[in-house]
């Protein structure tokens, strides 16, 4: 491994124990995590689960919507809509940005 890589938020840098120390959590809870699809850890050579810390920021947002009762349906779905919303708040001010460059007025949010 090269050091340039710990840099790279999705370099799978982590094992599940230390990911699992890290987040204050048990092992079997990111293996749900993986299970239900939410969480998708990188496989190694050997088949053991690596993750990144763009992984690592995911599995923290679903614990703390755990914490606050929701099923895991309920979290998978709530984080999707987050990340959905948020690429969409993105793409509008990519949006606004051209406009803006072209010299036309944008429209009022």
């Amino acid at each position: 491994m090269a050091l340039h890589e710990l840099d790279d938020v999705d370099f799978p840098a982590y094992s599940i124990g230390q990911a699992a120390d890290l987040l204050g959590v048990r092992q079997a809870f990111l293996r749900s995590l993986d299970t239900a699809e939410l969480v998708r850890p990188h496989r190694s050579s050997a088949g053991h689960r690596r993750y990144s810390r763009r992984q690592l920021e995911l599995a923290h947002r679903a614990r703390a919507l755990f914490d606050q009762g929701h099923s895991l349906a309920a979290t998978t779905r709530i984080l999707e809509l987050e990340d959905a919303l948020a690429a969409a708040r993105a793409e509008v001010d990519r949006l606004r940005s051209r406009l803006d460059a072209c010299g036309e007025p944008a429209a009022p949010a």
